[in-house]
């Protein structure tokens, strides 16, 4: 935890409601999201119970497992899911934008000049804790190899026809969602807390009607009255008011309604299946009966938690978006075209094991897309600027004096002006030091030459143009304020990896080179 993340906790414990910690909105938010809050069975994180999901916000569809033990029923909940996702996942795989791009001739090695179709928007999935990313995450991975009766070994338990796409989908999104930055799988609980610090911890934080009641405290509570009250409040009957349903549930509700209406529908389900011609009518009533108790109940035990999403998302939208938010959307828009694309040749579903090279590049993108993500926030926000000030990586300040200079150590003199920069700031700016220059030229480089406290003096080194004077407005005139870290601007790239077929012996060979290995051909199965 950084600092000012410190003493923004402070100020809220203080003040008694959540403090900012930007002053923009991080991620990209879409104008259609899919809101799903999911439900697992108790002990059995990956055994689905119910999920509410949908597109707006009056008009919730909850889909149910009646008896979370029953494979049959697993597997209708999970069509009924998946023929309510896949159709919005979809539904941006048609509009595309030709962008131009480059790739290796395999005959000269040469890059050529190609066209590549991009999706013109992607998909949104909202959830409310990280929680609910690891459920949809062994959903992804439970269903994405099971067989169809399409297929030609289906097996004794063949799964619904779209269950395996399903499968696919959730797995991408729950990987991508890995990727620093990026938006198309997001819990609401990390974007809350990315942009405003509460008076808790971050385990507490998970706990979203908690988190939003430090936002909106009850008259007369402060922050953490209030988030007490939502996290440990009840009813008569000793039941959560605020059950956290992303995805556990509260154990009250499982003893005292939960359980009873599974096994009343347990029963009328035996009971219409044992009736004679003369009884099915009653018992097909019983069941209905039992079917809608019990669909009631858990309906009752998500909607909090459903709106509470949503308040979050109004809240969020109250925030203008980050300069850099297309940039980072557009990468998730290659991705989602990728995957598309990916279907569309009938590709295997993603492996159990990554090979070595594929985690290899896995774990360099992440922290290539950390290091641009931290960049970025901080050229965005200066809230984000000000962390890195007060670690000592960043200096602000005004330009008191700038003084020509030229390094005459090559065929013609090139521009090196002094900046004088009066600063309240204790950068870690030690003579030689190189630094960058925040919203200026694009890669304008200096070097430190001297630093007092209340001063520092830089050396600019480019940016400045290629002719013996610096281009107009290249240069910081006096009184102007400028901002230079000692961090570089851009990630860089990461040494190139060999293909996965030239993957060395000490890395568990070739892919399907050995069919023990356990990068082998056995793990698409």
């Amino acid at each position: 935890m950084s600092l000012l993340t410190t003493l923004a906790r402070l100020e809220a414990v203080r003040s008694g409601r959540a403090e900012p910690l930007a002053t923009v909105r991080h991620r990209h938010l879409s104008e259609r999201p899919m809101v799903v809050v999911p439900l697992a069975a108790v002990g059995e994180d990956g055994a689905p119970l119910a999920v509410l999901l949908g597109t707006e916000r009056e008009a919730p569809k909850l889909f149910i497992v009646p008896q979370p033990l029953n494979r049959t029923q697993r597997f209708e909940f999970l069509a009924a899911f998946a023929a309510e996702l896949l159709p919005y996942l979809e539904s941006f795989t048609a509009e595309v934008e030709q962008v131009e791009g480059s790739e290796k001739d395999p005959e000269t090695g040469e890059k050529i000049p190609v066209l590549r179709d991009l999706c013109a928007d992607a998909p949104q999935l909202l959830v409310p804790n990280h929680g609910a990313v690891r459920h949809l995450a062994l959903l992804g991975r439970s269903t994405r190899f099971r067989r169809t009766a399409e297929d030609p070994d289906p097996g004794p338990y063949p799964a619904p026809t779209q269950v395996p796409l399903l499968g696919r989908w959730l797995t991408h999104l729950t990987d991508r969602a890995q990727v620093p930055g990026s938006s198309l799988l997001l819990p609401m609980t990390g974007l809350l807390a990315r942009h405003w610090a509460t008076g808790q911890s971050h385990l507490e934080d998970q706990h979203l009607a908690a988190q939003l009641a430090w936002h909106f405290p009850a008259d007369g509570l402060t922050g953490a009255e209030a988030a007490e009250r939502a996290e440990t409040g009840r009813d008569e009957h000793g039941r959560l008011l605020h059950p956290p349903a992303g995805p556990v549930t509260d154990p009250r509700f499982d003893a005292q309604v939960l359980a009873p209406a599974i096994t009343r529908h347990d029963a009328a389900l035996a009971a219409f299946r044992q009736a004679g011609p003369d009884g099915t009518d009653r018992a097909g009533l019983h069941l209905k009966q039992a079917a809608e108790r019990l669909h009631a109940a858990l309906e009752a035990e998500l909607l909090p938690t459903w709106r509470d999403v949503w308040q979050g998302l109004d809240l969020l939208r109250t925030l203008p978006p980050a300069t850099h938010l297309p940039e980072r959307w557009e990468g998730d828009r290659w991705s989602y075209t990728g995957h598309r694309d990916r279907l569309a040749a009938g590709e295997p579903p993603q492996p159990r094991r990554d090979d070595a090279v594929t985690a290899a590049r896995k774990l360099a993108q992440r922290e290539r897309e950390q290091a641009r993500l931290d960049i970025q926030e901080a050229l965005d926000d200066p809230l984000v600027m000000a962390e890195h000030r007060l670690s000592g990586e960043a200096f602000s300040g005004t330009v008191l004096a700038v003084e020509p200079g030229y390094d005459t150590s090559g065929r013609s003199p090139k521009p090196r002006p002094l900046l004088t920069v009066a600063t309240p700031d204790r950068p870690h700016a030690d003579p030689g030091r190189e630094v960058h220059r925040a919203g200026g030229p694009s890669a304008q480089k200096a070097e430190i030459v001297r630093a007092v406290p209340g001063e520092v003096t830089v050396r600019v080194l480019s940016g400045m143009g290629r002719r013996k004077e610096p281009e107009p407005g290249s240069v910081p005139e006096v009184g102007e304020r400028v901002v230079f870290t000692l961090f570089e601007l851009s990630a860089r790239q990461s040494a190139p990896l060999p293909e996965p077929d030239d993957t060395p012996w000490t890395h568990g060979g070739p892919p399907g080179a050995d069919p023990r290995s356990p990068i082998g051909t056995e793990e698409w199965e």
